[in-house]
């Protein structure tokens, strides 16, 4: 059985070692002249390879029961995947990393299992169309291809830079697949004021609330940096995806900052709090009771909206006003950052179109979509990665050789 496998990165290695180790003679085209490219950017070139819960709620897609089958109940499988590689993780918060911190330990731990199997990795090689007669036909820029059995693992457009731009896309819809519209996530979100170049480079621990047409969509909490067009960081990028694509249906996208989110989000309790702050560090001004626990920028930027004198006692000041900016910083979202920065897509192939034991297209039969191709994108945190390793592992059905001892884990 010949299977060809269309990209070398986390899930086409992963899938092109699965099917090497079930006896198929796999051959791997790569457009790159490496493999693992985009993985060698991951997590600063640390790679968080997994996390420990990957919570169905943590995902995007538009087919949310056929994902959770996807990656319900596949912990071990990655783990002892990894663990047959002499991958020795070290555990942060649930995040998996390799001991090295590294993640060419990662790259090239599959590139050395791939080649002991003897898959063929052709590089610089751009696949341009696929159709299917007895068997399957490949053309790419250099030569033409045959295989029984093909597997999707190219990615969509995230960091082109990479290679990835999509460029199959058209290809599979013409197999007959639904494409969902592919927007970039995991990136920065860029707004609509002016008055950002007052609070650029200031780092925050914040809760960020996503409203999307009035309606309370998602919160995270965590740290931000905010920059001269809007805000970044791991917290605003787990909200880019879902943002995208609402902005995409001309839906209203809004943030609202709560600067405070130690304290109990109780505006009664927190105004309490500070007239108790406020006769504690008396005679301090309202500029030096709030820098007390807030970055100086944000304090300047909050009583220039607030049209606030800087030098004015707390008791003679519009104190609602001011705790309405601290606990609900209004951030209209204009736009997510684009390809060049995200991170992943959102959107792509439909769920609804493949098998989720398999990975198999439902539409032509031996054709199989891993990665991130598929319609799911997942927070920061290893929940992508974790995706590409499942899908890699599940393709064409799972292969019980991988089974290893559960002390292997750590």
């Amino acid at each position: 059985m010949e299977v060809i496998v269309i990209g070398a990165g986390a899930s086409g290695l992963v899938s092109a070692i699965n099917w090497a180790q079930k006896g198929a003679k796999v051959t791997v085209l790569e457009r790159n002249n490496k493999v693992g490219k985009k993985l060698l950017l991951t997590g600063n070139g640390r790679c968080n390879y997994w996390h420990r819960f990957l919570n169905i709620n943590n995902y995007e897609t538009h087919h949310v029961q056929i994902l959770e089958e996807i990656i319900s109940d596949e912990e071990d499988n990655v783990l002892d995947f990894f663990a047959s590689l002499g991958i020795i993780p070290k555990v942060i918060n649930n995040c998996y990393y390799p001991f090295s911190n590294q993640t060419t330990s990662i790259v090239n731990a599959l590139s050395n299992k791939a080649q002991a199997l003897k898959v063929n990795i052709i590089f610089n090689t751009l696949v341009t169309n696929i159709y299917k007669d007895k068997k399957f036909i490949i053309n790419t820029d250099t030569k033409s291809y045959q295989a029984d059995k093909v597997v999707i693992a190219c990615g969509l457009k995230a960091a082109p830079k990479t290679g990835s731009d999509a460029s199959l896309i058209p290809v599979l819809a013409n197999l007959g697949h639904t494409i969902y519209p592919i927007y970039p996530a995991l990136t920065r979100l860029i707004g609509n004021d002016s008055f950002y170049h007052d609070w650029d480079g200031v780092r925050a621990e914040v809760k960020l609330s996503l409203w999307e047409n009035q309606k309370l969509i998602k919160e995270e909490l965590g740290e931000v940096q905010l920059t001269k067009n809007g805000i970044s960081g791991i917290v605003a990028f787990n909200l880019s995806g879902h943002i995208a694509k609402g902005l995409a249906q001309d839906y209203s996208e809004k943030i609202t900052i709560n600067f405070v989110p130690w304290y109990p989000q109780n505006k009664l309790k927190f105004k309490n709090w500070l007239n108790y702050q406020a006769k504690l560090v008396e005679p301090f001004n309202v500029t030096q009771l709030l820098e007390g626990f807030l970055n100086y920028k944000i304090v300047n930027l909050i009583l220039k909206l607030t049209k606030t004198k800087p030098d004015s006692k707390w008791s003679k000041v519009n104190q609602d006003l001011i705790i309405d900016y601290l606990l609900s910083f209004p951030f209209s979202v204009k736009e997510v950052d684009d390809f060049d920065s995200a991170q992943v897509c959102t959107g792509g192939v439909s769920l609804e179109e493949i098998n989720p034991q398999t990975l198999e297209s439902k539409k032509v039969k031996d054709l199989y979509f891993v990665g991130e191709v598929i319609d799911a994108d997942g927070i920061c945190g290893g929940y992508n990665l974790g995706l590409a390793w499942i899908t890699g592992l599940k393709v064409g059905g799972r292969n019980d050789s991988l089974k290893t001892s559960k002390n292997s884990h750590f």
